[in-house]
């Protein structure tokens, strides 16, 4: 009975889908890992409101430009597919998806400054969407999930 108890793969097996073939380490997925699938999650999530409301107001209201609404509700909607694509891939522990991750987090940093600069309602968002990017793109270079994702640092060996 000990021998069965020896041969559990639940033990050994990558949190959420990811197989120890992909080069993802077997345990537990780290909290930080977690979080920063969490905030590409919530970009995704936000670029695809602010994609949908552009849409609606495109067509439901009256834009300055009804075509320019248009396109850039479906361009903000597509746009949202990179982080919420990487957002999946870091919960499934698949290394390529820290580069589009940190790909989201370096373009949204300019975003966050251009909001900063404006005088209006914009200026909370611009708050939020720094400090957001901030955080993934120190909770995505962190060592612990570096090593989550059986990503090879150079230099250091394991």
């Amino acid at each position: 009975m000990s021998s069965e108890q020896n041969t559990t793969p639940e033990r050994n097996t990558p949190a959420v889908g990811g197989t120890a073939e992909q080069g993802a380490p077997n345990g537990p997925r780290p909290r930080r890992l977690t979080y920063a699938a969490a905030l590409a999650a919530l970009e995704g999530a936000g670029l695809v409101v602010g994609g949908g409301w552009t849409l609606v107001l495109g067509l439901t209201g009256n834009p300055d430009g009804r075509q320019q609404a248009l396109t850039l509700g479906v361009t903000l909607i597509v746009l949202a597919l990179l982080p919420l694509l990487a957002a999946r891939g870091l919960l499934l522990r698949r290394s390529w998806s820290r580069g589009p991750a940190v790909i989201t987090q370096l373009m949204a940093l300019p975003v966050a400054y251009n909001l900063l600069q404006a005088e209006s309602m914009a200026i909370p968002v611009g708050i939020v969407l720094a400090v957001v990017a901030i955080a993934s793109l120190v909770l995505l270079v962190n060592p612990a999930t570096t090593r989550a994702l059986g990503i090879r640092t150079p230099g250091r060996t394991e």
